[in-house]
């Protein structure tokens, strides 16, 4: 009788298991005569392992050019660029054919600080300079041109700033007499918080976010009173109406060329704590907070929001202020 005796032999790969759905470059330059314009490549949707990119609990993020991809030497290009374009069929026709842009100067006043500050485009380069309207307006915020006007929301609250008490509302100025007036500064006595960014319906009503920013970056001399919303004001009634207060804080606001849709970025990823027994504390960045912009249907006689629905998540920080261009384009 034979016996057979089987040796199984084990051998381990030297080599790892390839990974799939890896492109390469990620990122190119749209044109090679462009060098500030960056195309990357099918939205960076698969990147070669192992890619990082930083979490920050402080007070700014990690930008998505920061991110560690080593086995991929073209993403090094992407922190360096002017431009990213993630759409270059509609990405390369906004920018034209030789994009650019020029850092100006800073724009950090102080809290508390008057006068403002105004940047005239119409010089070459730019101007800045003091401005003060009659009287003036303490921590002006989402300015906008309706009908001859400039409506403002005055972001600021204290009892003694420009020779007078001023709290967070709202405020026209007509750029023809430098007068400016208020037309709204409280919810049934209590402050409004910051008043951050507004739009002004064709048919008058103002829409305004209300966060709680001011707080935060000490613009106000008292505690939020009220929850963060977003609110419709009628000026011609004088009647405030509450319309979203989902969000944790509403930021810009803006209204679709066609007029039936809304758009409300939160910014909550950034805020802070609140207590009318402490001084404020400031505010941080949480990457898993809300950076979404929300888009709203309009009621046919523009007095409510429905079918709330995300529309972008920021890649990074948070969206502030936001517009819609005539195309439709946020």
């Amino acid at each position: 009788m034979y016996h057979f005796v089987v040796f199984l032999v084990f051998v381990q790969c030297s080599g790892a298991i390839a990974q799939t759905g890896v492109f390469s470059p990620v990122a190119q330059l749209c044109n090679a005569s462009v060098p500030n314009v960056l195309c990357i490549k099918k939205y960076a949707s698969v990147l070669p392992y192992h890619f990082f990119r930083n979490i920050s609990e402080g007070t700014s993020e990690p930008t998505f050019g920061s991110t560690s991809v080593p086995n991929d030497t073209s993403f090094a290009l992407v922190d360096k660029a002017d431009f990213l374009v993630f759409d270059q069929q509609r990405g390369l026709e906004l920018l034209g054919a030789n994009p650019s842009y020029d850092y100006v100067f800073p724009l950090a006043p102080p809290p508390g600080y008057l006068p403002q500050l105004v940047i005239d485009l119409n010089q070459n380069p730019p101007t800045l300079s003091e401005y003060l309207s009659d009287p003036p307006v303490y921590a002006p915020n989402g300015g906008t041109f309706h009908d001859g006007l400039i409506y403002w929301g005055a972001s600021g609250g204290n009892n003694s700033i420009g020779g007078t008490e001023q709290r967070v509302g709202l405020r026209t100025l007509d750029p023809a007499t430098n007068k400016s007036t208020t037309i709204l500064n409280n919810y049934f006595g209590y402050y409004f918080n910051t008043v951050d960014d507004l739009f002004v319906h064709p048919n008058g009503d103002i829409w305004f976010t209300d966060p709680q920013y001011s707080w935060f970056n000490k613009l106000t001399d008292t505690p939020p009173q009220l929850e963060s919303a977003t609110y419709r004001f009628t000026p011609s009634t004088g009647a405030v109406h509450l319309v979203e207060d989902t969000l944790v804080q509403p930021n810009g606001i803006a209204l679709a060329p066609n007029t039936r849709t809304v758009y409300i970025s939160d910014s909550g990823a950034t805020s802070g704590p609140i207590s009318p027994f402490l001084p404020s504390l400031g505010a941080s960045f949480n990457a898993t907070g809300k950076r979404t912009i929300y888009a709203y249907d309009l009621s046919a006689d523009a007095t409510f929001l429905s079918n709330k629905r995300a529309f972008y998540l920021s890649q990074d920080q948070v969206p502030d202020g936001l517009k819609v261009a005539a195309n439709g384009y946020v």
